[in-house]
């Protein structure tokens, strides 16, 4: 029965951590690399793996090592900088980039069902149902992991099968780009993604509700580890469906943020409107429901040293980005891209020095260890 619990709650943890991800970005990407990509899709999807989920798994793993405590991660640069790099990687994910993106992708599906729809009062519906369910932190994963999620993959699962088996479109024409250069898109895509960012203040979230029940360190990184490959192996299988579906159906003519609703209509007919769009709404949820509750945090705890409330740090949250969502996906992708391409690397080269560094004082304490037993 104990074995039986603790699958549980490694399983619920995984989904948890696949649907804080699997976000605005997470639905477009995988299908513009498809649509671009056409009959080079493997290839491309293969680079878009190695940013959107080899990288992302790679943050998880170091953060693991500090408990999912990202102000000891980033206080290896120094107290200042490291604070001012958490604080901006905050702003992007938060208010000003990232939240705001899934609002305004999710209102971008639900206009092809219905045009008429306002985006301001869109925004704020949606900033309403993610104050309820963020501002009861203990309540987070739970609402992430047993109720979302499975929703959430049947959903994707279903335009998925349908993107394969019901009404294919005519054979695409043939991609102009070289090997190298749709390698070089999927790869460029997945930072579009911005999951590496999330992984930083994600994992706090996980490893807290882990903590709660676990009566040693080694049970619970082996916990936290297992559940990190679960989220990342949904995330791939995902990835590739999409890219699959989006080289069969995607017309380069259909914009990145309408590409779903296009595809669903055209293999479940009238009925797809819905359905896509009650699936990006899903997964715009549950990623918005992460990021709020990890930028109020960073604002009260980090910034305004507790002077506020939880609940009125996640309210000034929202609002941002209730202003921010009425720029739209394209507005806001246009300024994130080129900081994207900046940031990625160096925090790439961050992640890898970080998981040497934790493997290096490993090795060391085994050999101590050794050592005192001879």
């Amino acid at each position: 029965m104990t074995r039986f619990i603790r699958l549980s709650r490694v399983v619920s943890a995984g989904f948890a951590m696949f649907s804080m991800f699997f976000g605005a970005g997470n639905v477009v990407f995988p299908l513009v690399v498809g649509q671009v990509a056409l009959e080079k899709t493997p290839l491309a999807i293969l680079g878009f793996l190695l940013t959107a989920v080899c990288v992302p798994f790679m943050g998880l793993l170091a953060m693991l090592f500090f408990e999912g405590n990202y102000r000891l991660f980033f206080r290896q640069l120094g107290d200042t900088p490291g604070l001012c790099i958490a604080g901006f990687i905050m702003l992007l994910i938060g208010p000003f980039g990232a939240l705001p993106r899934c609002i305004a992708l999710s209102f971008s599906t639900f206009k092809s069902s219905f045009p008429d729809l306002s985006l301001f009062w869109f925004s704020l519906v949606a900033t309403g149902l993610v104050f309820l369910s963020t501002f009861r932190k203990s309540r987070i994963v739970d609402i992430l992991g047993a109720l979302l999620t499975p929703f959430l993959l049947l959903n994707l699962l279903v335009i998925v099968l349908a993107g394969f088996f019901l009404h294919p479109s005519p054979s695409s024409p043939l991609s102009s780009l070289t090997h190298k250069q749709v390698f070089l898109f999927g790869l460029e895509q997945g930072y579009n993604t911005m999951d590496l960012l999330g992984s930083f203040f994600f994992s706090s979230l996980v490893c807290s509700s882990l903590k709660q029940n676990t009566s040693s360190q080694a049970i619970f990184f082996n916990h936290a580890l297992w559940a990190s490959v679960l989220g990342a192996v949904l995330l791939a299988f995902v990835y590739i469906g999409f890219g699959a579906i989006g080289s069969l159906h995607g017309l380069s003519s259909v914009a990145s943020e309408e590409l779903l609703g296009w595809i669903a209509f055209n293999t479940l007919g009238s009925y797809a409107g819905l359905v896509a769009s009650s699936t990006v709404a899903l997964a715009c949820l549950t990623t918005a429901i992460a990021l709020a509750s990890a930028f109020t945090d960073f604002v009260q705890v980090e910034l305004l040293k507790e002077k506020i409330s939880y609940s009125t740090a996640l309210f000034f949250t929202l609002g941002m980005s209730l202003g921010m969502s009425t720029l739209g996906f394209s507005g806001l992708g246009f300024w994130l891209g080129p900081i994207l391409e900046w940031l990625y690397p160096v925090l790439i080269c961050l992640t890898l020095f970080t998981l040497w560094r934790c493997y290096l004082g490993a090795k060391k304490r085994s050999l101590l260890i050794q050592a005192e037993s001879i």
